[in-house]
């Protein structure tokens, strides 16, 4: 396929006074592509739209050549990631999957062997008759896309999907999202960290206020980001020792330690950063729960794109 998946013409959604897109403009190519923009820009809105959730107030927007307000393809050619990690957590993976294809109207059977595949898929039929209050961050992640995935869309939308993930629990994520662009579906994957899109996709749309501010070849536009030094929040229990650490990588201009088990660091070089945290991770020498790729430079990049003529 070499039609674009998504084309948005103006598309403008209004929240009362407040514009949740303004104008959104952009073209989605096959495979996957990456919507990049800081928190509150617009990309949450713009998959609800996608989904079928809310609808436009002014503008256009085409899904695999079809106009969105088809209703059918919300249904069977769109699969939804929302950010949100609630879910219902008196039931097991097997039963929420389960239910939702049922509520979609497929039949008992169908559901069942739907669900099964699914889950295999996410990498969760070992605990299928878990309940969802014991899973953590990540695996409620992977039930979430395996709820997207369950009736075959040709298109999923992940919406910042590796928020507040471990490391480890990324590259999981991240490998996942690759095998299925791989088995042939189109990926729509938001986040405010650029860092995290580089390594599924070079093509990427950066969204700014509710409009796209760039859209092409992530390489295109790398070095605004890297002219500027790039923050990352890491949460640990072993804040000096993770510091320590960090402080004799090469690349790492300053540490320091905001908070009880937080360090900041401030590096040149995100994707070395990126790569040797990774590996840091999966030694299992210093445990890393959680990291946070800051907005602040992010946005500095956009007020410079926006601001040329």
């Amino acid at each position: 396929m070499s039609d674009p998946v998504v084309v948005a013409v103006g598309a403008t959604k209004r929240y009362g006074e407040v514009l949740g897109l303004n104008g959104f403009t952009a073209t989605f190519p096959p495979g996957i592509t990456g919507l990049v923009g800081p928190n509150g820009a617009g990309k949450s809105t713009f998959f609800r739209v996608l989904a079928g959730q809310l609808h436009l107030d002014a503008g256009s927007l085409s899904i695999l050549g079809r106009p969105a307000a088809e209703p059918v393809r919300s249904h069977h050619e769109v699969g939804y990631c929302p950010e949100s990690p609630a879910l219902y957590d008196w039931m097991t993976a097997e039963r929420f999957l389960s239910t939702l294809l049922r509520l979609d109207g497929f039949e008992a059977e169908e559901a069942r062997t739907r669900t099964d595949r699914a889950l295999r898929e996410v990498g969760l039929e070992q605990v299928r008759d878990r309940r969802l209050a014991g899973f953590s961050r990540g695996m409620r992640q992977r039930v979430k896309i395996a709820q997207a995935l369950a009736h075959d869309p040709a298109l999923l939308l992940l919406d910042e999907p590796l928020n507040a993930l471990d490391p480890v629990g990324r590259v999981r994520l991240l490998d996942l999202f690759a095998r299925l662009a791989e088995s042939g579906r189109h990926i729509i994957v938001s986040s405010h960290v650029l860092y995290e899109v580089e390594r599924l996709t070079d093509q990427i749309v950066m969204v700014s206020n509710g409009r796209a501010i760039a859209a092409g070849d992530l390489h295109q536009i790398r070095d605004l980001i890297d002219r500027r030094p790039h923050t990352v929040e890491l949460t640990t229990a072993s804040p000096r020792a993770l510091g320590q650490e960090l402080a004799g990588w090469t690349d790492v201009t300053d540490v320091s330690f905001p908070g009880p088990e937080r360090v900041v660091a401030q590096t040149r070089a995100p994707d070395t950063f990126y790569r040797a945290l990774g590996e840091l991770a999966r030694s299992g020498r210093i445990p890393v729960r959680g990291v946070q790729g800051m907005d602040d430079n992010l946005e500095a990049v956009f007020r410079l794109l926006t601001e040329q003529p």
